[in-house]
This record gives structure tokens, C-alpha cells and sequence, in this order.
């Protein structure tokens, strides 16, 4: 099993969910983040000094899927979330090492 985590702009996020409500996924997590990557120094020559360490609101959704999907649901993200332009955000999968289904709580 892997886990893909793909952190988005937050416009396209509704369709990637969309998308992914219909794959082949063990399980999806969403959070609001915030952040900047390259665009930082683009941020702080365009706009002045102000905006040097603005965080740009974005989209952080979670999936687990196993090993033979992962091509798949990484297409899927990639297609629909992908503009060609700056701040697209990333895409990382991860090996799973070990995943519990039930929660013991308290020792009950």
C-alpha cells in the first residue's frame, strides 16, 4: 500500500475529489494548508518586499491506495489539477508501513 499525498490549488481541489470519489482508493483525508515553494522569490520581485512571506493558500488531500494503483491516481490528480503555471503544487507517494484498521482504545 502507498500513500499519496498531493497538495493542490484550492479551485481545482472539488474536482479532484470528484475524481478520486470514483477511483479505487482505501481512503482520503483533506486539510487547508498553507505554503509557498518557488514562487516565493517570484512573490517578493513582483508584488515588493510586503509579499516576501506570504503563504498561499492550498488544498492538502491524502489517499491510500495499494501498490498497483498508484500510477493510476497520480494520473488522475495530474490531469485535473495541473495549469503549467507556477504553484501547481506537488505530488508525493510514500510507502505505507504498516496500517491498523481498528484502534484499540484504553486497552477495551
Amino acid at each position: 500500500m502507498k500513500q499519496i499525498v498531493a497538495i493542490v490549488k484550492p479551485y481545482l481541489a472539488e474536482k479532484v475529489f470528484e475524481a478520486l470519489r470514483r477511483a479505487p482508493i482505501e481512503a482520503l483525508n483533506v486539510r487547508e494548508v498553507k505554503g509557498f515553494g518557488r514562487q516565493k522569490n517570484y512573490l517578493d520581485e513582483y508584488l515588493g518586499g510586503e509579499y516576501a512571506l506570504a503563504f498561499l493558500p492550498k488544498v492538502e488531500i491524502t489517499v491510500w491506495v495499494d501498490d498497483h494503483r498508484v500510477e493510476e491516481i497520480v494520473r488522475k490528480i495530474v490531469g485535473l489539477a495541473r495549469t503549467g503555471r507556477m504553484g501547481d503544487g506537488k505530488i508525493f507517494v510514500l510507502p505505507v508501513v504498516d496500517c491498523r484498521t481498528e484502534i484499540d482504545i484504553g486497552g477495551e
